[in-house]
């Protein structure tokens, strides 16, 4: 079932799209990440052009944060003043990464820059998360379940000024750290198509101290709005948005978010992260190997932009 996509420019097949919107739908639901990580390179594998993988990706993300935010929000898992700070620091970042990648976008470096950020964030991340779950895992083996986290003890996040309560996660800290972590998922949001819960969801753990239980659909309520800016952005600004592309990943992504949300309530939460950090470890390789080993054509004609 082939069907031509107007501003990629390629032929793909239909239920290829939508098998993938529903695994990485899937994937937003059962680990309160976007997925876009995950949907920008798989649309790299098939044959989508970076620059409109990038921005379309963002369609895609929005659909599946908001299948699963409604799920969280129904269970009261959602800290809505926290995910509205998240994203006032968001936009910001997202403005001025969209600037940055139609920079990029003329100085036809984009392709490039996009593929080894990918590579850089998702091996550090990827790396890190598996370390901590595996020894987190180890010692619930070893000496029963782990003692949670000491909420109210006093970070670096407590000595900075300008302090909020955020009553459903229990916290009384500054605003400013909180503006900072949405910022930089701001930025990656438009320059690597994702919705940045795989850098929100450790940062409002370890470095915020949110509780586990309000982190996943807190994430999912600042990725949805965050992610459906930035494809405006792109959309306005560079025409790099598929619509036809966006749909089919849409409908995919609905679907597979809420069967994650489901399964999601039944897995350990050191599974989970062990889960989430060999997929992602997993596209990082698969993204190292296409840049580093020689490609089948030395040349080839890709879409350009046209202004």
């Amino acid at each position: 079932m082939q069907i031509y996509l107007p501003i990629a420019e390629v032929a793909v097949n239909a239920l290829t799209l939508i098998g993938l919107g529903g695994i990485v739908g899937l994937m937003s639901g059962l680990f309160g990440v976007g997925g876009g990580f995950l949907i920008t390179p798989l649309l790299f594998f098939i044959g989508i052009p970076p620059a409109i993988a990038v921005a379309t990706g963002a369609n895609q993300v929005v659909a599946s944060s908001f299948s699963g935010v409604l799920a969280h929000v129904k269970r009261k898992t959602v800290d809505f003043r926290m995910g509205w700070v998240l994203l006032a620091g968001g936009l910001v970042g997202s403005s001025a990464g969209v600037l940055l990648f139609n920079m990029l976008s003329r100085l036809g470096q984009v392709d490039l820059v996009v593929q080894l950020c990918y590579v850089i964030f998702l091996g550090l991340i990827g790396a890190m998360m598996l370390q901590e779950s595996l020894r987190a895992l180890h010692r619930s083996r070893r000496s029963g379940p782990i003692k949670p986290m000491r909420r109210h003890q006093h970070g670096w996040v407590h000595k900075w000024p300008m302090k909020m309560k955020f009553r459903a996660s229990g916290l009384y800290i500054s605003s400013i750290p909180v503006l900072m972590v949405g910022a930089a998922v701001g930025v990656l949001a438009a320059i690597m198509g994702v919705g940045g819960g795989f850098i929100m969801v450790p940062a409002m753990i370890y470095l915020l101290g949110m509780p586990t239980k309000v982190v996943i659909g807190t994430s999912l309520f600042q990725i949805t709005f965050l992610s459906a800016y930035t494809t405006l952005m792109h959309a306005v600004s560079s025409n790099t948005v598929d619509v036809m592309l966006a749909v089919l990943l849409i409908v995919g992504g609905v679907t597979g978010a809420q069967i994650g949300t489901h399964l999601g309530a039944r897995l350990r939460a050191e599974q989970l992260r062990i889960l989430l950090a060999l997929l992602v470890l997993a596209v990082c390789g698969k993204l190292a190997l296409d840049l580093f080993l020689p490609p089948d054509e030395l040349y080839s004609v890709t879409v350009g932009i046209l202004r």
